[in-house]
């Protein structure tokens, strides 16, 4: 049986507890509630504060304010909370200048005992503020409580596991086989409780159970070098592993004990030593630290873990640095990229521009904007491909690839693109996938997670096998990232962004001012020869639009963004918007104050546009709390449908394109003065 104590001194550097640290035992240290709304309540007999109560059916929300951070070094947000019923919980962080705030962590998952949140929070030249949201759902008795937050000065997967709370390290149980924590008796150990984590054999019931101490998630992309020391005995009858674990449950070995070189150690009570370990980490995404132990022979032994820390500099100069995959993101607004083609292919992929009109969409970057095209029958001849090589991506590593293609003409042809897999060492390429929609003139968004096991490029192939059935296709906003789509797609998402997909994003109806409402969409709208085929987003998602059908002309539809707090600086409000139809009317964005009679007028188009969505870049500045208004006019007929989607709210100017200064066109089914596609 392993004593519990430990078998050499190690002299370690204690997490120091840094403003916005509170335990809430007697008093709620420099945190309060935002008057606004519900109020936290401080607990006299169990030490936490806790929103019970929903006074007001539409007011189910309380906000915490905590003090001014000012920390220009990496450090860890620890909280300890629990949630019960319907409620959630969310910690922000709150920045001047900054009209949102940015959401660093949420859950919505009720618990009947304290869970721990573990958040990093990257080093930062800005004083910030850490705001707690907890709201109350409508199902009775929930509440949302909060024991203790602790920042320290540490990364979160760092752990010397003198705390009561582990540093958020959690034993994933095994019915017979855990981690344990160790008690040090040496009275050499001065520094702390001299605790670790520890798994012995005595505790198995038979061969290959395998006990896992898993870290907090990470929550920021992270790269370095991982440290720790371990001890153990009977190494040949014992595995010991360091994986990583992403969101999906998938692992990756980064680690394991040498049993050969262990084994040449004769191992007694007199030797016994901390072995160190140095592990080369690289985070782009979510992952947790796994370290497992499975005993696999008769005599089992023990394993002692102990200071897990990390640096942010790799263990070996000579270490790749993470790959950037932003090398393979590309709008095709200044050229090519790093995208490229072979001059053997019969055809080339074109950059091309169309002037939105009423005929053809634009691209999907700005509307105006350029885009690829193949097949665009300046090849008169059967049997040509067009190929489109990415740059190449390292193996082993998941990628998230977006992209979106439009269909262009009135033929129609299945497989008319497809993207595959290169490898450089002549493998057979491998499809990854195949165009599916047959959708005209809409830009669809494609998503893909890839995974090799070899250095691969990201071909996009278009062909021909006959010319009278051919159709074109365009390519636009390739992005790269690392991590798995659908993991990204789940994950914290920005207030300041809405693509409507899961609601109206704090936007509300002006009943008072309107005589129309703002209808939530997917589709094409109605009315024929009006409104937009889908959204802008993916192409088969939602957006917002006015029915021309149900109102009078001169009717308006206001709709109205949560309150914004201001900013001295300039901010920029940028949205897509769609005005097809011979009877369009007006569309005009406004801020609204409080403080003065009429809306000040920021942004208007009026008039047919064409069938593109087409991007809208506002700057505004005003330094008080204000909302944003979107007013939507019904013009002299039903085909007056208007929509718009992607709202995003940005802190500074608004990123130029030399396509918004393009003048809006005002024009009809009939009018022949069209400027048609550009090639360049």
């Amino acid at each position: 049986m392993l004593p519990f104590y430990l078998l050499s001194l190690i002299v370690t550097a204690k997490a120091e507890f840094l403003p916005g640290s509170c335990s809430f035992q007697d008093s709620t240290c420099d945190y309060t509630s935002d008057p606004d709304f519900l109020s936290w309540t401080l607990d006299p007999s169990g030490h936490f504060i806790t929103v019970e109560e929903q006074v007001q059916e539409d007011q189910g929300k309380a906000v915490l304010l905590g003090p001014d951070v000012d920390q220009q070094d990496w450090s860890c947000f620890r909280m300890v909370y629990q949630v019960t019923g319907s409620a959630s919980l969310q910690v922000q962080k709150r920045t001047d200048g900054e009209s949102f705030d940015q959401v660093l962590w949420t859950t919505q998952s009720p618990s009947d005992s304290w869970l721990i949140a573990s958040i990093d929070l990257q080093n930062s030249t800005q004083t910030f503020k850490i705001v707690i949201e907890g709201k109350l759902g409508a199902e009775e008795g929930s509440s949302v409580s909060i024991f203790e937050i602790k920042i320290s000065d540490k990364y979160c997967i760092e752990c010397e596991f003198e705390e009561e709370n582990l540093c958020g390290y959690s034993n994933e149980w095994n019915r017979f086989m855990n981690w344990r924590v160790g008690r040090s008796d040496d009275a050499a150990l001065t520094a702390g409780t001299g605790q670790y984590m520890f798994v012995d054999s005595t505790d198995t019931k038979s061969f290959q159970e395998v006990a896992k101490l898993v870290s907090p998630m990470t929550s920021v992309p992270m790269s370095g070098c991982l440290s720790f020391q371990y001890q153990h005995y009977h190494a040949g009858d014992h595995l010991f592993s360091l994986f990583s674990r992403d969101q999906a449950g998938q692992y990756q070995e980064l680690w394991r004990a040498d049993l050969q070189e262990n084994n040449t150690m004769n191992w007694s009570p007199e030797t016994r030593v901390w072995r160190p370990v140095q592990v080369d980490l690289k985070a782009p995404y979510p992952i947790e630290l796994v370290f497992e132990v499975a005993f696999n022979g008769p005599h089992g032994g023990y394993v002692i873990l102990d200071e897990i820390s990390f640096s942010p500099e790799f263990c070996d100069a000579d270490t790749e640095p993470t790959f950037d995959p932003s090398v393979a993101n590309c709008d095709f607004e200044s050229g090519y990229c790093q995208y490229v083609q072979t001059q053997t292919d019969s055809s080339l992929w074109r950059r091309v521009s169309v002037r939105p009109n009423i005929y053809t969409a634009g691209d999907h970057t700005t509307g105006a904007g350029s885009f690829l095209l193949a097949n665009s029958r300046l090849s008169v001849q059967s049997g040509y491909v067009s190929r489109l090589f990415g740059p190449a991506m390292p193996a082993n590593q998941k990628y998230c690839l977006k992209f979106f293609y439009s269909l262009r003409g009135l033929s129609g042809t299945d497989q008319v693109l497809s993207a595959y897999l290169h490898y450089s060492d002549g493998t057979k390429q491998e499809q990854i996938w195949t165009q599916n929609y047959k959708i005209r003139n809409l830009w669809i968004a494609v998503e893909l997670t890839i995974q090799s096991q070899k250095n691969a490029q990201v071909v996009f192939i278009s062909t021909c096998k006959n010319i009278w059935i051919c159709d074109s296709v365009g390519l636009d906003d390739i992005k790269v990232t690392l991590g798995d789509c659908a993991l990204l797609a789940s994950s914290v998402s920005a207030p300041s962004h809405c693509d409507f997909e899961a609601g109206l994003c704090g936007f509300t109806q002006d009943k008072e001012g309107d005589s129309g409402d703002w209808m939530l969409a997917r589709g094409p709208t109605p009315t024929s020869y009006t409104g937009p085929r889908g959204d802008h987003t993916t192409g088969v998602g939602h957006y917002l639009h006015i029915e021309a059908s149900v109102m009078l002309a001169g009717h308006r539809a206001r709709l109205v963004s949560s309150s914004l707090r201001g900013s001295r600086d300039t901010q920029c409000l940028q949205f897509f918007y769609h005005m097809y139809g011979s009877g369009i009317g007006q569309l005009s964005v406004y801020l609204q104050t409080g403080q003065e009679s009429q809306d000040k007028l920021l942004w208007t188009s009026r008039g047919e546009q064409g069938i593109s969505w087409l991007r809208a870049a506002v700057n505004y500045q005003f330094d008080q709390r204000h909302q944003i208004v979107f007013e939507a006019t019904r013009g002299e007929s039903v085909r007056s449908d208007i929509a718009i989607d992607d709202v995003v709210f940005e802190r500074g100017p608004c990123r130029e394109y030399a396509d918004d200064h393009i003048p809006h066109l005002r024009l009809s089914g009939h009018n022949n003065d069209i400027q048609s596609m550009i090639f360049k």
